[in-house]
């Protein structure tokens, strides 16, 4: 089988992808956690490679306490300045930032529907996340307290709004972003394009 095609950079949103959706108050009381998986996922694109950053429209000094459980080469992008979400700006600019010379390749992940409306418009693939971000509006503690029938249904909700909304791929967290990843670069190697 043919080697599927190099990815070119990846874009997370940052509260209730990389960083635990419980995360999201203002308040610099609370102690930012990485979602399942972030961290292992971004090690491995690094040991690839892979150009990353993470792109939110907050203020540029909660992004930065919300960010302290990341590593520190992953690049931010605070799109407060931009033309607000779902415009393509804030993710022409953070590629720009991670000085990317194409669009074929690069992928959005986000759980949060107006930032993966920002990456169709882009023109980027898309990846939703159904278990954590804004849809399910949880914690990772707090998905976690649901019994198995309750995660369901919230899963399920979460993934039809997210291919309503025309993403590329849903996956629950990132602990399942290598299987994705791999999909999406068999479906370029058929000639798809986002």
């Amino acid at each position: 089988m043919p080697q599927s095609p190099a990815l070119t950079a990846l874009l997370f949103g940052l509260r209730g992808c990389l960083v635990d959706f419980g995360a999201r108050s203002d308040s610099f009381e609370h102690s930012p956690q990485a979602t399942p998986g972030a961290l292992p996922a971004l090690a491995r694109l690094r040991r690839q490679a892979v150009p990353c950053g993470w792109i939110d429209e907050i203020p540029l000094a909660v992004a930065e306490h919300l960010s302290r459980p990341l590593p520190d080469w992953l690049k931010p992008h605070s799109s407060m300045h931009d033309t607000p979400w779902p415009a393509p700006d804030a993710c022409w600019h953070a590629l720009m930032a991670l000085k990317v010379n194409q669009l074929d390749g690069c992928v959005l992940v986000s759980g949060e529907p107006r930032l993966l409306q920002s990456g169709l418009n882009a023109g980027l693939w898309t990846i939703g996340l159904a278990a954590c971000g804004s849809l399910c509006g949880l914690s990772s503690s707090q998905w976690q307290a649901l019994s198995p029938q309750e995660q369901a249904h919230k899963r399920g909700k979460a993934t039809l709004q997210l291919y309503a909304l025309g993403v590329h791929s849903v996956i629950d967290h990132l602990e399942a972003l290598d299987d994705c990843l791999a999909d999406i670069g068999q479906r370029r190697l058929k000639g798809e394009k986002p």
